[in-house]
């Protein structure tokens, strides 16, 4: 596995995930079975692991509804977009231990100094308007323990179809549609700590 390289921009991040993950759906492993070794007979017993949480969020214009401040690790999100017009994401960045300052003051940070915080993304969910969202990085689960940001970075008055086929077609920059500033500069960030 390589490691991540640093981005200079969330939306070149989305562009990037979304590339990935087309490639991704795309690509799958076989095996020969004729190779593998018959299968034991297995039973399940009242001991297993219960099913994930899920939290469902719904992303509004310009907000998140229904997200909690605390979640614990494992819990999967679950986003619907309320919006008539426009495409909203679900963006989870993991802050460092260290950092301390509230989500609501990093936002306020220049765009270079911001970028500081984008190889800690865990998962991206994008929604389209009035429908549910899909994962293109990530599975939608937090897993990590630890302090997050909840962004999205879409820009205002994007056509959702353009930004989407844009992100299709993007070679891990930003997707290059006609727009307004990102949906942060409208409020739509928040605060969540995930619990180990």
């Amino acid at each position: 596995m390589t490691q991540r390289q640093r981005p200079t921009s969330i939306r070149m991040i989305i562009g990037a995930a979304l590339t990935l993950s087309l490639l991704a759906a795309a690509c799958s492993s076989t095996s020969d079975a004729s190779e593998q070794p018959a299968a034991e007979p297995t039973t399940t017993t009242a001991t297993e692991a219960p099913a994930s949480p899920i939290v469902d969020v719904v992303a509004a214009d310009f907000t998140y509804k229904g997200l909690p401040t605390e979640i614990e690790a494992g819990t999967t999100i679950r986003l619907t977009n309320e919006s008539d017009a426009e495409l909203h994401e679900f963006v989870a960045i993991r802050l460092p231990d260290d950092e301390t300052r509230p989500v609501s003051e990093l936002m306020q940070l220049p765009p270079e100094e911001l970028a500081a915080f984008f190889p800690g993304v865990e998962t991206v969910i994008l929604a389209p308007p009035g429908a549910e969202g899909f994962a293109v990085e990530g599975t939608g689960t937090l897993t990590e323990p630890g302090r997050y940001a909840i962004i999205c970075a879409i820009p205002t008055g994007a056509d959702p179809d353009a930004y989407m086929a844009a992100a299709a077609e993007s070679e891990g920059g930003p997707p290059e549609v006609e727009g307004g500033p990102p949906h942060i500069a409208h409020g739509m960030f928040a605060e969540v700590v995930v619990t180990g």
